[in-house]
């Protein structure tokens, strides 16, 4: 199983309406392009700041840990405007 940990800085965004329809598309995108599970696991009440987390369950460590570096490769080319501010990376 492997756990990818990203906070996204969101710049522009003036409240939290604007916020979740910036993030929701991000969510939706990477469960539907790597089969995946995602959720927003922290900063719910922040403007301009959120934290999603990946999950990913297979038997294969290195398939694990090069899906999850792809997720990050896919955010900062499809989402330039939001600023990848620190990623962490587990894998059990």
């Amino acid at each position: 199983m492997g756990i990818l940990t990203l906070n996204i800085e969101l710049p522009g965004c003036h409240s939290l309406k604007d916020k979740r329809s910036r993030i929701l598309p991000i969510i939706h995108r990477l469960h539907e392009q790597f089969n995946i599970s995602v959720s927003e696991t922290a900063y719910q009440d922040a403007w301009q700041l959120t934290e999603i987390s990946c999950a990913l369950v297979a038997n294969d460590r290195i398939f694990i840990e090069k899906s999850l570096h792809e997720v990050i490769r896919y955010l900062e080319s499809h989402w330039p405007d939001e600023i990848l501010r620190r990623e962490e990376l587990e894998i059990i």
